[in-house]
C-alpha cells in the first residue's frame, strides 16, 4: 500500500513502511524544518560513519489515525544484530513530520517527551528515517498529514461536544501540530527568500 502514487487520505489508514531507522535525537523546537535540519544531519554522518558491515536497523513504520508505531523487523541472519524495538508514539505527541531538503529520502518527525515538566530535560526529540525512495518519504509524510487531519476533527468534534469526553482537562487533546508537505525544493526557495 505504501507503494502507490497520488494523496493519502483517512481512509488509507493504517498504512505501513520498512525504512531504515537513522535514530533520534534532540531538537530544538516543536515544529519547523529549522528545527530537524541539524539532528538529521548528524545521524546521517552517524549512520555514514558506522563500521564496514554494520548497518541501520529496519523497522515496519506504521502510520495509523492513533500515532505511529515503529517496530524493529527480524530479517535473515541479522536478526541478533539489533535489540528488539517496539514503540508507539501517540498522534498527540507528534508535532511535526516532514521529507528532508537536503536528503530527500529521509523523513523525519519531531515528538514532545511526556517529561517536557521535568526541569532541564529537553522535551523535543528528533526522530528520523531513510526511505526507499523520494516519492516514499514523501507518501510517507502525506500518511502523517491524513493522521493529522483525522486528529484535528476528532479535537473539533471535543470541543464542540465537551460532554462526549470525559478525560480530565490535563488529558484533553491539544491541537499543536504541523505537517509541511511542500516539496524539498520549495522549502529550499523559501529558506532563501527568509536569508
Amino acid at each position: 500500500m505504501a507503494d502507490k502514487e497520488g494523496p493519502v487520505t483517512v481512509s488509507d489508514l493504517p498504512i505501513t513502511f520498512q525504512v531504515k531507522y537513522l535514530g533520534q535525537s534532540d531538537a530544538r523546537g516543536l515544529w519547523g524544518i529549522k528545527h530537524t535540519r541539524k539532528p538529521v544531519d548528524l545521524m546521517v554522518s552517524a549512520a555514514k560513519a558506522l563500521p564496514p558491515g554494520q548497518i541501520l536497523p529496519i523497522v515496519k513504520l506504521t502510520i495509523t489515525v492513533d500515532g505511529v508505531h515503529l517496530e524493529t523487523i527480524n530479517v535473515g541472519t541479522r536478526r541478533d544484530e539489533f535489540e528488539h524495538m517496539a514503540v508507539f508514539f501517540n498522534i498527540e505527541s507528534i508535532s511535526y513530520g516532514v521529507q528532508d531538503l537536503v536528503y530527500t529520502r529521509v523523513f523525519s518527525m519531531i515528538i514532545v517527551k511526556d517529561n517536557a515538566d521535568v526541569k532541564g530535560l529537553n522535551p523535543f526529540e528528533c526522530h528520523a528515517f531513510v526511505c526507499e525512495s523520494r516519492n516514499a518519504a514523501r507518501r510517507l509524510t502525506y500518511s502523517l498529514a491524513a493522521a493529522f487531519q483525522d486528529y484535528s476533527r476528532r479535537v473539533k468534534e471535543m470541543q464542540t461536544n465537551p460532554e462526549l469526553d470525559e478525560r480530565p482537562p490535563s488529558q484533553k487533546p491539544q491541537k499543536r501540530f504541523a505537517i509541511d508537505l511542500r516539496t524539498p525544493e520549495e522549502i529550499e526557495a523559501d529558506l532563501e527568500t527568509e536569508a
